[in-house]
């Protein structure tokens, strides 16, 4: 049997539609896309094109699933939702911004910041929670295709994947920079997964870097 050799491009979604400017604790909140998150999307489809994607896989949230729906339009494939993809559970912290959530929740908030592997909010995940049900959608993404494909995740989600990829302690996971719309390149060769630039705006160059 040949080795797989093909690239993944891990992206997180386009910008959603928020309300406040602040950041916020967005989680499982099911915001669309904001305008300006759909151009973010459109300009995706177009740096895609040529390279041979097989699928686009997404979670089951609007802000992934709205963004891979528009790449997979303009690349002609097909969308596959994985609810395992989803973004950490935030539980009663969803949708307060950072401010509010240290206002309300001070002992809770200074804890996290104590634990970020282990803490988890009332209600919510954990981010060893979130590595214990992503790392196997991941694995089975990986394992049931054999060409090139598009993973549209979110902030925790590929920061998750890539701490795992590079032997990253969880711990350091939130140094790992996850922008709107920008893309991580990633070479698998068989049981190998290269990570060749992480939070990208022009991934051509990174493909060349990677692949020579």
């Amino acid at each position: 049997m040949a080795m797989k050799k093909r690239m993944i491009y891990l992206i997180r979604h386009a910008e959603p539609l928020r309300e406040s400017r602040e950041k916020i604790f967005l989680g499982y909140s099911n915001p669309p896309l904001s305008p300006h998150g759909i151009r973010q999307a459109r300009s995706l489809a177009r740096v895609l094109q040529g390279r041979q994607i097989e699928a686009v896989y997404c979670s089951d949230l609007q802000r992934s699933k709205q963004t891979a729906e528009i790449i997979a339009a303009g690349l002609q494939v097909d969308v596959k939702s994985q609810v395992g993809l989803r973004e950490i559970s935030l539980g009663e912290w969803e949708g307060f911004t950072f401010g509010d959530v240290r206002q309300k929740y001070p002992a809770e908030y200074e804890k996290r910041g104590k634990d970020i592997v282990n803490y988890r909010p009332p209600g919510g995940e954990s981010f060893a929670d979130l590595a214990g049900r992503v790392l196997p959608a991941f694995a089975k993404i990986a394992e049931e295709t054999a060409g090139n494909i598009v993973i549209v995740g979110h902030a925790g989600v590929n920061r998750v994947i890539l701490c795992h990829l590079q032997q990253i302690d969880l711990r350091h996971l939130l140094s790992i920079k996850q922008e709107y719309g920008q893309v991580t390149v990633i070479q698998q060769s068989g049981n190998i997964f290269r990570v060749g630039g992480v939070n990208l705006d022009n991934i051509g160059r990174q493909e060349g870097d990677i692949l020579h």
